[in-house]
């Protein structure tokens, strides 16, 4: 009967106040916080039911993408990032230890009391499946839902997840090439952020996105771009599990120009 007690707190509230319309209104607010109790205890039935050793096989992609987009209506970004994250890992045909503690470190720091045990059963749920993800489908949902900047923020978390074990395997960045090309991230903002997990001798300059051979006034250019372009402010509105990835990319940047001053003796 989930769903009906709003429309009946209305029609008691509009009875019991002799017809008034603001009756019908706090006995549907009323009505309405029943509904939302009643729907959170069924959902806590539910996950305490199937964490108990019960694990979910699908038959298709189609039907791991089906389980996603249910489970987005509950979680909603937690779930994007599960299910991305599950993509990285298993990249390399295999799940390592290190990979699932970044994973879960991560989410309990950026979520807190919202991260449960059930996002780590979904986690499982998409690591358990012997068919391919649907990566094209989930990173449509995903560019559909999100800011670019998000996205970046996105990317720069599964460059974490595939450095977690010391190193990035070549079957991981192509995954993590895959993911970045299907929600739309360009280039230049891919290597910058691939750079800043996989340095060489001119990653400076990639984080930046510019090269070695550019002027000086060149490179305080590229960083005024960059710093405007990944500034913590971009993702402000989106509340704080967004903040803690935009504050390290733009202290890398900022890293990566203080390196190259230095190189060059810039003031």
């Amino acid at each position: 009967m989930t769903g009906y007690f709003k429309w009946i707190g209305a029609g008691l509230g509009f009875y019991l106040t002799g017809f008034r319309l603001y009756g019908a209104f706090f006995g549907f607010l009323i009505g309405t916080f029943i509904d939302n109790f009643s729907r959170a205890a069924s959902f806590l039935n539910e996950n305490q039911k199937g964490g108990q050793g019960r694990q979910q096989s699908f038959r298709s992609s189609q039907d791991i993408f089906d389980f996603y987009q249910r489970q987005t209506q509950r979680y909603d970004f937690p779930t994007m990032l599960l299910a991305l994250s599950a993509a990285v890992m298993k990249a390399d045909d295999r799940v390592m230890k290190s990979e699932l503690e970044y994973v879960k470190a991560f989410l309990q720091q950026q979520f807190g009391n919202q991260f449960t045990t059930s996002h780590l059963q979904t986690l499982k749920t998409f690591l358990d499946q012997p068919q391919a993800l649907p990566i094209q489908d989930i990173c449509n949902d995903v560019r559909t839902r999100t800011q670019p900047e998000v996205r970046v923020q996105l990317l720069h978390y599964l460059f974490g997840i595939a450095k977690a074990d010391g190193t990035v395997s070549a079957a991981e960045m192509q995954v993590l090439q895959r993911i970045a090309t299907m929600m739309g991230v360009p280039n230049m903002d891919f290597t910058s952020v691939q750079n800043m997990f996989q340095r060489d001798t001119e990653s400076d300059y990639k984080v930046l996105g510019t090269t070695k051979d550019a002027e000086d006034t060149e490179i305080k250019k590229a960083y005024r771009k960059m710093a405007v372009r990944y500034h913590p402010d971009k993702v402000a509105t989106m509340g704080e599990e967004y903040q803690k990835g935009a504050k390290e990319k733009f202290q890398r940047i900022n890293e990566a120009y203080e390196n190259i001053k230095k190189e060059r003796g810039m003031v």
